[in-house]
């Protein structure tokens, strides 16, 4: 199965991103913790190129720490500053503008040292939708500059925007890549809520959700339903719903509202703290 969609402004997205990279002294992407290379956009990979790059793993709160240490790790290996937070903990917005000035500040080195007056370093923000992006230039910005909301897809034009007298930030619409070949990775981001829950079957979803569960982490499927592994998917969802009250008229399981317990329990971590992915 390939799923695949190509909005119009995420068509114009790119092209502007393309066009004002020669603008920026670095680039900032945002990626969630829980998927850190699944809500990568290898599409934007290939026009950033040669760019120095500082990835920013969001979301940390409801990441498996210790994948997300190993995450950080893996990065830096791969000659890239890397920094996992929490948008809104004051001090992870601060360690955020710290790092930022270290790299932009190689830049301004450089211009000194061709004798070329120093300028704010620039710095463009990019991420895919519902990663958190708005929100931590609110918090970078330290009031409201960038729209928040809950759904995928809500800033849809670019802006410069001041970060105190550090830096100058160039926002960018968040950029889905035109179709997953890989079903896995629309699985992943499909659980984490950063594509919209139309594109898949939530009862889908929420059977990726068990079974990677059970694969990876059975001690938090016990801590929650009270079962670490099953025989048949739908012998789980029956033993969920009734546990939680998914019930019809007659006694019967809805499985569509245990599929929505399952994904908002995931989703609000009271499941715990679950990473998709680890670092190979």
């Amino acid at each position: 199965m390939t799923i695949q969609w190509f909005p119009g402004h995420m068509a114009k997205a790119r092209r502007e991103v393309t066009e004002k990279l020669k603008l920026v002294d670095f680039v900032m992407e945002l990626v969630d913790a829980r998927a850190p290379e699944s809500s990568q956009n290898p599409m934007l990979q290939e026009i950033l190129q040669e760019k120095t790059k500082m990835m920013v793993l969001m979301k940390k709160d409801l990441a498996d720490p210790e994948t997300t240490n190993a995450w950080i790790e893996y990065y830096k290996t791969q000659g890239m500053e890397a920094i996992a937070i929490e948008a809104n903990r004051k001090q992870d917005v601060q360690k955020v503008i710290q790092l930022a000035k270290q790299l932009g500040q190689k830049k301004q080195d450089k211009l000194k040292a061709k004798g070329i007056r120093a300028r704010p370093s620039r710095a463009m923000i990019i991420g895919i939708p519902n990663v958190g992006k708005s929100t931590l230039i609110n918090r970078l910005a330290n009031k409201k500059m960038a729209q928040v909301g809950d759904k995928p897809g809500v800033t849809k034009k670019q802006q410069w925007i001041k970060v105190k007298k550090e830096f100058e930030l160039l926002d960018t619409p968040g950029i889905l890549w035109p179709k997953f070949e890989d079903e896995e990775v629309g699985y992943r981001l499909a659980s984490i809520g950063t594509i919209k829950d139309q594109i898949l079957p939530k009862e889908d979803v929420a059977a990726y959700i068990l079974n990677y569960l059970e694969s990876d982490y059975p001690h938090l499927l016990e801590e929650r339903y009270g079962f670490s592994s099953y025989d048949d998917i739908m012998e789980a969802f029956e033993t969920i719903g009734r546990k939680r009250g998914c019930l019809e008229s007659g006694g019967h399981v809805n499985f569509e509202k245990v599929a929505d317990v399952i994904i908002q329990d995931l989703r609000s971590s009271k499941l715990g703290l679950v990473s998709f992915e680890k670092p190979e």
